[in-house]
């Protein structure tokens, strides 16, 4: 009887450690993954609404993109070239050439149809300031 209860016992104490140590495996996998850079392009749109007037129930001031992130522009003759910002697709340089970042450093990469990658360089966003690259056509 008590080599039963023992061995009870022992199957319960194996079972929670091999939980356990899953959780921590799984865990520690997802953590790592959350922890890579979004890119968050943000872009001022117009609001015409005929019924209010501006200052309507919005939770941002107007003037907030300009008070908490930097621009970068892209001066380039290319049309069919790619944006992707910190590895992550932005947009089509005929479609957007200027980019409202966060501040803090930046990879910015410019990519032709076959993916292949065109230029590439890491840039410095300062808040309020318009950082320009001049890329080669």
């Amino acid at each position: 009887m008590r080599k039963i209860t023992t061995m009870r016992w022992f199957t319960k104490a194996l079972a929670i450690a091999i939980s356990g140590v899953l959780f921590v495996a799984l865990t520690s996998t997802t953590t790592s993954a959350q922890h890579r850079h979004r890119v968050e392009v943000i872009q001022r749109v117009p609001v015409v609404d005929p019924f209010y007037s501006y200052p309507y129930p919005y939770t941002y001031p107007p003037s907030y993109v300009e008070q908490n992130y930097g621009y970068v522009k892209l001066d380039t003759d290319r049309k069919d070239a790619s944006v992707f910002i910190d590895g992550g697709y932005a947009d089509k340089i005929k479609e957007n050439k200027k980019f409202a970042l966060r501040p803090g450093n930046h990879d910015i990469e410019l990519r032709d149809s076959d993916g292949r990658t065109i230029y590439q360089q890491r840039v410095a966003v300062i808040i309020g300031k318009t950082t320009k690259l001049e890329l080669p056509s």
